[in-house]
């Protein structure tokens, strides 16, 4: 039973084929969205890698339960309690690394339109090679020389990269919000019910919207402090209210008879959530009450200990990167590469009303591969590929940027710690407010650039 698996895996990480589960009960897989897993699966590794590195604690815990540790550190040339292989500066020449093995492939794969190419097929498999080349990547970041100049030159580069992988993210948001609202309302002439669910949905997340306003009124503001958390509070939750108004205005809808609330609810969580974001990430203020120096405006935790804390931080990172990796995998997809150029999708629309939109459609018959015992690949790309393999790497490089600033807490990396990746940081806080008006004006764009721009949304 495990011999054909066994051979189909060895043909994955050494040849050509696709990979595939070896549980046979496993549902089929297209071969695009296992290669892009597989590339998920590299980027999620490092990840996790570069947190371990901006960890004390697991540094710590190395340090007391590896025998002979500082032995192995002076062993490997990596100073004192392996100082070397922790830190910003680690982060960032794993991260370099990381960027190079993700830029040399979309390099390697440009102008690649079918898949029965040799750069097709190296893209598609060789996983094993793949990894140690990664890995020597990695490594080779930590024998550049002159690392005082390289960290100074590539700290800006990842700002510059990391900026514009935030843009993508927020495109491809408003992108789904426009795909959510079309899915559903695709559904309405043939049941009414999609109507009730377009209509609760939209009711709980304006819900959501106008108590987040509401609990950051009341416990991220103070009558003597924190006047830029009530000025910030006051403009997003204004340009929410219009961007919403706006949607359902009279000559909106006479160009998109489809522009309803959805869009906008969606938009006003992500931005309460980033504002609320910003809001912690913020240094904390401090007033005097009855003589004693309290700290306003921050979370109220009500056990007084950190492990209410640790629960925000991790939902915050948890949200964080799975933001990075729903990026990196759709902003290939045709829907959203027309997203992103902002301009109409020339191929013809299809919608079928789900629940879960996001997985796609599998109306279409492709050809379907036995693998022996193992899970069954359906090859998506015998006519063409499907997606742009070139800026599928230039994403996850961009994301290598993006991951690499958000690590160190950007500009503030000195004596920084991954547990205290939601801490206060004034280039945390600036970053995250500016992405929520940038995400506002990307949204507001959309719904009037069929008026300022009508020929390219000609059907």
């Amino acid at each position: 039973m495990c011999t054909p698996c066994c051979i189909a895996q060895l043909a994955c990480c050494c040849g050509s084929a696709a990979c595939s589960c070896c549980c046979k009960c496993c549902p089929k897989i297209k071969q695009s969205t296992g290669t892009r897993i597989m590339y998920a699966l590299y980027f999620l590794l490092v990840t996790v890698l570069c947190a371990v590195m901006m960890s004390p604690t697991v540094e710590q815990a190395l340090k007391e339960n590896i025998p002979f540790y500082a032995e192995f550190c002076q062993t490997v040339n990596a100073g004192e309690d392996c100082k070397t292989l922790v830190g910003y500066a680690a982060v960032y020449k794993v991260c370099f690394g990381m960027a190079c093995f993700f830029f040399f492939f979309c390099i390697f794969t440009m102008r690649v339109n079918n898949s029965t190419g040799c750069r097709a097929a190296v893209h598609n498999g060789f996983w094993l090679l793949k990894f140690i080349a990664l890995v020597a990547c990695c490594a080779g970041g930590f024998f550049l020389p002159n690392e005082s100049t390289f960290l100074e030159v590539w700290r800006y580069i990842g700002a510059a990269g990391g900026f514009i992988f935030l843009l993508i993210q927020l495109m491809l948001l408003v992108e789904f919000a426009h795909r959510w609202n079309a899915n559903w309302y695709s559904g309405v002439k043939y049941n009414r019910l999609w109507y009730a669910a377009l209509a609760f949905v939209t009711l709980v997340l304006f819900s959501v919207g106008v108590g987040a306003v509401i609990f950051m009124g009341i416990f991220y503001t103070h009558p003597e402090a924190c006047l830029l958390n009530k000025i910030f509070l006051g403009i997003n939750g204004s340009l929410c209210l219009v961007v919403s108004l706006l949607a359902i205005s009279p000559f909106i809808q006479k160009l998109q008879p489809n522009s309803g609330l959805l869009q906008p609810g969606v938009i006003t969580v992500y931005v309460m959530y980033l504002t609320f974001s910003a809001f912690s990430s913020k240094p904390k203020e401090m007033v005097v009450i009855d003589g004693v120096n309290t700290t306003v405006c921050v979370f109220p935790f009500n056990s007084g200990t950190e492990s209410d804390k640790k629960i925000v931080t991790g939902l915050g990172t948890v949200i964080l990167f799975g933001c990075v990796l729903y990026s990196c995998l759709t902003s290939t997809t045709r829907r959203s590469s027309a997203a992103l150029r902002v301009c109409r999708n020339t191929e013809p629309e299809t919608e079928r009303a789900r629940c879960c939109f996001c997985f796609g459609d599998d109306t279409e018959e492709y050809d379907e591969e036995q693998t022996g015992s193992g899970q069954n690949v359906v090859y998506d790309e015998r006519e063409g590929t499907i997606y742009s393999y070139a800026f599928f790497h230039f994403v996850f490089f961009l994301g290598s940027l993006y991951v690499m600033m958000t690590a160190t807490n950007w500009f503030h990396y000195d004596n920084h710690k991954i547990e205290k990746l939601l801490d206060g940081s004034w280039s945390v806080f600036w970053v995250k407010m500016a992405s929520c008006w940038v995400c506002l004006i990307l949204y507001m764009w959309t719904l009037v650039a069929p008026i300022v721009c009508p020929k390219r949304f000609v059907a």
